[in-house]
């Protein structure tokens, strides 16, 4: 795997196994006698190798859904993953995706095996990204949806909290009280109780074990809940 990189390939620990395992088998094969995989112990915690190609197998079944991958989408995730990682990072993992986009991605599987080793704080960063990467070229479309919905689903994402992402990128005049798991006659109250709620659960430092790339992209998610609540206050009038 020298032509990935010591940042995915050393950063790996459960996702070398199970059905993430089976989709990076080949280039696994190829990165045994060229740089040492840090597998440790594969029910430890999660390295931020684990979650940038979760992230990439989840992006490849997205990219996928509409039974083509452009040239113009792949333009888009890497722009998207240089804001993310950097240039550097982000141009490894287009490598990477490039060679994941062949394979064939068990994608219930997969999110099973993510589910079990991933906390919830991590997979919501997941939701985040998707939608991201899905909304890059303007809009998200019906098949694109569709399978970040599956994904969701497989994932064990509340449906609260994935109404909440995805209002973050698909907007609708309800969109500022659906991003803070809310319907608009909320009281006062309850839009400053689901705030704080909401704040805890998409704080940054959440995901810090990740890294500062993944911490940074966290808080973009960390400011529309912040900019949802401020334009509610707004509408409402009160502190």
């Amino acid at each position: 795997m020298g032509k990935y990189g010591k940042w995915i390939a050393g950063g790996l620990g459960w996702a070398v196994l199970g059905p993430i395992g089976g989709v990076l088998g080949f280039m696994l094969g190829s990165a045994i006698d060229t740089i040492e995989v840090e597998t440790g112990s594969v029910r430890g915690g999660t390295r931020q190798g684990d979650f940038v190609v979760s992230l990439l197998v989840l992006v490849a079944a997205v990219m996928k859904a509409d039974g083509k991958v452009l040239k113009l989408e792949l333009d888009y995730v890497k722009t998207y993953l240089v804001k993310s990682f950097g240039v550097g990072r982000a141009s490894e993992a287009i490598t990477v995706l490039r060679d994941i986009l062949k394979q064939d991605i068990p994608v219930e599987e997969v999110c099973q095996q993510i589910q079990h080793n991933l906390d919830y704080s991590s997979r919501l960063q997941l939701m985040h990204f998707l939608f991201g990467i899905a909304q890059s070229d303007g809009s998200v479309s019906e098949l694109e949806l569709g399978i970040i919905d599956k994904i969701s689903y497989y994932l064990g994402i509340q449906s609260g909290d994935y109404t909440s992402i995805k209002s973050m990128f698909i907007q609708s005049t309800e969109s500022s009280y659906e991003i803070l798991d809310l319907t608009r006659d909320a009281s006062d109250a309850e839009v400053k109780k689901a705030y704080r709620k909401m704040a805890t659960k998409y704080h940054p430092d959440k995901v810090s074990y990740l890294g500062e790339d993944v911490q940074e992209a966290a808080k973009e998610k960390f400011q529309k809940l912040s900019e949802a609540f401020e334009k509610i206050k707004k509408e409402r009038g009160f502190a």
